[in-house]
Order: structure tokens, then sequence, then C-alpha cells
């Protein structure tokens, strides 16, 4: 059995004092100044809801006590899994423990949206005389710290590291909560229709609806040890079978084990006589633009038995079809 890597001067590249620990850092830091900013502040707009019973405020408030412990969480994540070594119980250390918190980020998202919801939908029966002056002061500067809080993990990894953008999702439900909330709190000085504000806050739940499923779904996924949403299994079984040498495939597994660390494994047979370092080097090839940094190949001879483990994902042959297999995507 033997383990790839990436190319050498990829490797090189990668392992440069402060490449990987530079982006590391810098999501610790942004992920930090943006929990003490949120939870600043969602004392002060909690208090503000209080007093001018603005359920727009007050469902933003919530929505920032979720970004607070969020990002809390987010940041603790980050801490234990790159300060945690590996051991003997758990090889890959603690680096789940971004996505169970990412997971935890997504959930308290709908329960959130849930909760804002079916108050707003109380307020329309009774409703409550909100003081719109009040409410468009603490919202515009709401909306100021979720610009600011939001351009501060812009900067970090939000697109490639999950827990980075799960917090990232929640300020920007958070900042579109602000704008909701402003202009509702606009409508009622103007017009004195107060339910602007409930309406506001269904608004600013659905947003919120949609970033915690997007989040929970991604977790999930890799929880499951699903494939990566980007990749095309097919594609890449397809190229290592066109490899010179290489006579069948099976066992092909494709997961994440963290935000931007993917992993493969399969077997491979090959036809007796073949240079078995120049196929392996070949594959490592064709996974690398895939960034299947850490894959794990078995090279087997033709005389060696068929499919031990999980002969469910044996690869299938040109115009036959697999009937061991239902799954067109293994």
């Amino acid at each position: 059995m033997t383990t790839n890597s990436v190319p050498e001067e990829e490797k090189m590249k990668r392992s440069e004092p402060g490449h990987q620990a530079h982006h590391h850092t810098g999501n610790q830091k942004a992920l930090f100044l943006s929990f003490l900013l949120i939870t600043l502040f969602m004392i002060v707009e909690f208090a503000g809801g209080l007093i001018s019973h603005s359920l727009a405020l007050l469902s933003d408030a919530g929505h920032m006590l979720s970004d607070s412990i969020s990002l809390g969480l987010s940041f603790a994540a980050l801490v234990a899994g790159l300060r945690l070594p590996a051991n003997n119980r758990k090889t890959f250390g603690y680096r789940r423990f971004e996505i169970l918190s990412a997971l935890f980020n997504g959930v308290l998202l709908l329960v959130i949206s849930a909760v804002i919801l079916i108050e707003a939908i109380r307020r329309f029966s009774s409703p409550v005389q909100v003081a719109g002056t009040e409410m468009l002061v603490i919202a515009a500067l709401g909306l100021i710290i979720n610009l600011v809080v939001a351009w501060i993990l812009g900067r970090g990894e939000s697109k490639q590291n999950l827990n980075v953008r799960s917090a990232w999702l929640h300020v920007i439900g958070d900042l579109l909560g602000s704008v909701g909330a402003i202009s509702a709190a606009l409508m009622i000085n103007l017009t004195g229709w107060q339910p602007a504000d409930p309406i506001a806050s269904i608004l600013v739940s659905l947003i919120i609806l949609r970033s915690g499923w997007q989040v929970s779904k991604s977790a999930i996924n890799i929880l499951m040890e699903g494939k990566p949403d980007e990749l095309d299994v097919d594609e890449i079984r397809e190229k290592i079978r066109a490899v010179h040498g290489v006579t069948n495939l099976h066992d092909l597994h494709i997961w994440t084990i963290t935000s931007g660390f993917l992993s493969l494994s399969c077997h491979l047979k090959v036809a007796d006589g073949v240079n078995r370092d120049e196929v392996l080097r070949q594959v490592e090839h064709i996974l690398e633009p895939y960034q299947l940094e850490h894959s794990t190949i078995q090279i087997e001879g033709a005389a060696y038995s068929d499919c031990h483990s999980d002969c469910a994902h044996a690869a299938r042959k040109p115009g036959k079809p697999d009937l061991k297999s239902t799954d067109p995507s293994l």
C-alpha cells in the first residue's frame, strides 16, 4: 500500500514557514476580533430592542447572540484543530471539531429562524407599538458593525474554510437583518405603519433559514463521508483507469476530513511487468489538480484476489454495467 504526496516543488512551497500558518493565524485573529465586536453590540442591540419594542431589533440581537456563540466556537475549533496533536486514538487529531462547530452553527441558525418567524406571525394578531427613531439609530449602528465584521472575516478563508464560511454567513444574515430593520424603521417613522416591523423580521428569518440550511447541509455531507461537491468521481475514475498498465480499479473512496483537507483511497490492479512506481507517479499527477494530496493507493498484481473489502465499489468495465452497484457516483 502506497501513500502519495504532492510534487516536491509544491510540497516545499506549501511547507514554507508562514504559508499555512499565516492562513490559520489570520483566521484565528479574524474570528476573535469578530467575536468581540459582535458580542458587545449584541448587548447594545438587545437593550435597544427592549426599549423600542422592535421585534426586528430583538430578532437581529438573537441572531447576533448565535453569532457570538458561533464565532467563539469557531475560534475554539480552529485553535483545537491546530494545537491538539494527532494521537493513537485520534489519528487525524481534532480537525473534525471544526466541522462539528459548523454543524452547530447551522442548526442554531435554523432554530433562530423558526423562533423569529413564529413571533412575527403572532405580532400580526397582537400588534406592539414600535419606537421608530430609536429603532433606526440602533439598526444603523448594527449595519456599520456588521459591515466591519464581514470585511474582517472576508479577509480570511471564508470560501475554503467551512467554519469561517459559516461564521461569515451568520454575519451576512445579521447585515441583511440590519438593512431590513432600517427599512422598517424608516417606514414606521414616515408612515406610522407598524406591521413593517414583523414583516422585516420575517424577511430576516428567511435569510437566516437559507444560510442555516446551506451550512448544515455542507457539514452533514462531510460527517457522512460524502464526496466533495466540486469533484466528479466518474471523471477521476476514468482518468485513473486510462493510465497505461492499469487493468482494473476498485474500492474508490473520496471524502473530506475537514475544510481544504481532501482524501482518496483506491485499489489498482495492474498488468504483469508494469513499472508500478511509474503507474503511481502518473496517478499522483492526475490527482494533483483535484487537490487530493492525501491519498492511499494500493497496487495489486494480476494474480491478486479481487476486491476483499468493498466489492460494491468495483469499477465498471466499458460496455458492461456493474450489477453490484446502484450508486453511479462511486
